[in-house]
């Protein structure tokens, strides 16, 4: 069965811009009423209903149009099938009344999609293959009237291992609102459910399991519904290309939180009261702290610790989280008032001197706004220090503005196998600070590592697994070398027991499906190594690894900036980038807003978890480092732009979209847009249609050959030529 990733062709129409949904095709139809001045149909929402029993998933899709125009309008309504879809029936309803559609095959699909775009000139092509089309005429639409159309089909769902895979092709053209929400019955049977592509919010009520992805719902859209087997579920997608290593994404799934399964902690809440927390940080600190405080179950145990010039404990030792202990506790926090400098190193030193019993997992949850400025104020001592100390205590940093000190917070949280969050200024560090606390409220598995796999995995991220908490998944990225079929075997520890699972996996030598795989890979890695880079210090062979992958996969960083520019002033720019300071030697430099940015950027990318996710860490990255540059006389209106397309970086030089990562010693073969050829290659490699969608004239960099495409181009491959240049792309 082919992916519905691969399964789409989108163009624009004359009505309206066209999406990967349906949409009214009024160009050549009949026209009853007056004639129209500006036909503009457009589709204004659509609404997506999928309903999970067995394997069975029953789709309703709602979709509205309106006609902005000043004229009547009527058209035929089209709707891409997914190719792999096995319906047992479809129906299409407009109000009350039944349209008579027609299921076309791929064969006829495709030529009309092929035709709008000939005709549109446009390339926002996703290629339909394997696809087939519903086509029903619209009856005619008053000026300014808005009509619905529901369409129903059914599929039968395929299996990811030990997960079902539901796919929809939500589309990246236009404003109209997508909402996307699955229901799926005997919630039981599934773990926390898992998107690789987009975020999702997961409720279960009364035997159902329902699960909403977040808005902004853009481009295909993957929800994964893994099937318990015992505590834990989870399955693992593979990508790989020809004469590569492979990615891998491996999804651990718990069920939702239990209370009896769990592991009990211990738990330490350490928050900055230091005069620059006065006003609107400390009331966020209190409301986190009231938050954090009702996210303690039965089992666990507690500390609250205040700092300013001194330490302040709520109770020496653990305190039970009992309902009167708790109520004593926020009693406390009302009574904070921040005043004084910053004790740091103090505070990590009460935070880390009482130690838990054994079959519990210490937690501690630091959050400051400021730099230490009181006792030991050297952060790289200071850490040092706590390193020592650690133990198995699991930390999570909280940054507020941008005052504070990375290379500190950073160093703690990988010291203490946890996170690090950057509040930006306005920001509410009490969201930034619940949310973490919720997430890791209910331990299910800790000290995790994976025992045996059928491959050689390298290069994983995180390099070391993260503890797995009941209602959260836990996402792995990884390179792996050969191929091979067999269980993928974890351990971790519960209730001071080691436990083992398996899950059954495929790593072929070649899969072109889960493309999204090496980018989501790139986006962890990236930012992995960048936070070594800061904290270990820099390395030739450190920065060409970051530089090597943000030109692979399209990510600008600090090292890559100077790469969009003109390639006659690259060498110069390398040449006068300043250094980022690096290591414990350079620990006091790292605050500010150059060093805030930096580290929340490697911690939103390490910490991606869907691509969706990944795209906006990389997308607020590109726009931090990205060059600005002044128009000049005679320069084209967006020359010297940068963009992001298909894992791609373009800048815009004289007019040419140039991909960052062309050289100029590469052989370049020309495409016409729009010709035969174009639609061969589009054709032939669907994981190139984001990068055509850039515009044109553009160039795309292969690995000993790139492609240009601009008029003048060849319109037709020779016998051959098409599978020369692809391996000279590929460089098999």
């Amino acid at each position: 069965m082919r992916p519905l990733t691969t399964a789409l062709l989108l163009a624009a129409l004359p009505v309206a811009p066209l999406v990967s949904q349906g949409w009214i095709d009024t160009d050549d139809r009949p026209i009853v009423g007056p004639v129209r001045a500006s036909p503009a149909v457009i589709r204004i929402a659509s609404d997506v209903r999928i309903r999970v029993s067995g394997r069975i998933a029953r789709f309703e899709v709602t979709e509205r149009f309106r006609n902005t125009g000043g004229g009547m309008a009527e058209g035929t309504y089209h709707y891409p099938m997914p190719g792999e879809a096995v319906f047992s029936d479809f129906s299409l309803f407009q109000g009350e009344q039944e349209l008579k559609g027609e299921m076309m095959t791929a064969e006829d699909a495709r030529t009309i999609y092929e035709t709008i775009v000939r005709r549109m000139k446009d390339p926002a092509l996703l290629t339909l293959v394997g696809h087939g089309l519903v086509r029903a005429q619209v009856f005619p639409i008053q000026p300014g009237e808005t009509r619905t159309v529901v369409l129903r089909f059914t599929q039968v769902l395929p299996r990811a291992d030990d997960a079902l895979r539901i796919r929809y092709a939500a589309g990246s053209r236009g404003e109209a609102p997508v909402t996307v929400a699955v229901e799926a019955d005997n919630a039981a049977q599934y773990a926390t459910a898992y998107s690789p592509t987009n975020e999702v919010e997961e409720s279960r009520r009364d035997g159902m399991l329902r699960v909403t992805v977040t808005p902004p719902v853009r481009g295909d859209v993957e929800v994964l519904l893994p099937i318990r087997r015992g505590l834990v579920g989870g399955t693992v997608l593979t990508h790989a290309q020809p004469g590569e290593d492979g990615f891998a994404l491996l999804f651990l799934a718990p069920p939702p939180a239990t209370e009896e399964l769990g592991v009990p902690r211990d738990v330490t809440f350490v928050v900055d009261i230091s005069g620059s927390m006065s006003g609107e940080k400390m009331t966020q600190a209190r409301t986190a702290l009231h938050q954090a405080l009702g996210s303690l179950g039965a089992r666990d145990r507690f500390r609250v610790i205040a700092f300013s010039n001194a330490v302040r404990h709520f109770r020496e030792g653990y305190t039970a989280a009992t309902r009167a202990d708790l109520a004593a506790a926020r009693r406390f926090v009302d009574d904070l008032h921040p005043t004084g400098g910053t004790n740091l190193a103090g505070a990590v030193e009460a935070a880390l001197a009482v130690r838990g019993d054994a079959e519990r997992m210490p937690i501690v949850f630091l959050l400051t706004d400021g730099l230490p400025s009181v006792g030991e104020q050297a952060p790289d001592r200071i850490a040092a220090e706590a390193a020592g100390r650690i133990g198995r205590t699991r930390i999570f940093t909280f940054g507020v503005g941008q005052d504070v000190n990375t290379y500190l917070l950073d160093r703690l949280a990988v010291e203490g196998r946890g996170s690090a969050t950057y509040v930006s200024p306005g920001a509410d560090a009490s969201d930034a600070m619940g949310t973490v606390i919720a997430r890791v409220s209910r331990p299910a598995l800790v000290d995790l590592r994976i025992v045996n796999s059928p491959v050689r995995l390298l290069d994983q991220a995180p390099a070391t697994l993260p503890d797995l908490f009941f209602g959260e998944e836990l996402v792995v990225l990884t390179r792996y070398q050969g191929s091979g079929s067999g269980a993928v075997v974890i351990e971790g520890t519960r209730n001071g027991r080691r436990e083992r699972f398996t899950i059954q996996a495929t790593f072929a030598r070649h899969a072109s499906e889960n493309s999204y795989v090496p980018q989501l890979w790139a986006s962890r890695r990236i930012g992995e190594l960048s936070r070594q880079i800061r904290l270990e210090g820099s390395s030739p062979e450190l920065i060409e690894q970051v530089r090597a992958l943000g030109l692979r996969y399209g990510i600008l960083t600090e090292y890559t900036s100077y790469l969009v520019q003109e390639p006659g002033v690259q060498a110069e720019l390398a040449a006068r980038m300043p250094a980022a300071p690096a290591g414990a030697g350079a620990a006091r430099q790292m605050t500010g807003d150059r060093a805030f940015e930096a580290a929340k950027a490697s911690s939103n990318m390490a910490a991606s978890t869907s691509l969706a996710a990944a795209d906006e860490a990389v997308a607020r990255r590109l726009g931090q480092v990205a060059p600005r540059r002044e128009r000049e006389a005679g320069r084209p209106d967006r020359d010297g732009e940068v963009v992001r397309a298909g894992g791609r970086l373009f800048a815009n030089r004289n007019g040419t979209w140039t991909d960052v990562a062309h050289r100029p010693a590469l052989r370049v073969t020309t495409v016409a847009p729009f010709s035969p050829a174009w639609f061969e290659l589009a054709k032939a490699r669907p994981a190139l249609a984001p990068a055509l969608r850039v515009g044109t004239p553009a160039i795309l960099a292969g690995q000993r050959a790139s492609l240009e495409v601009a008029d003048g181009g060849l319109t037709r491959w020779a016998p051959g030529a098409l599978a020369r240049f692809l391996r000279a792309f590929e460089g098999t």
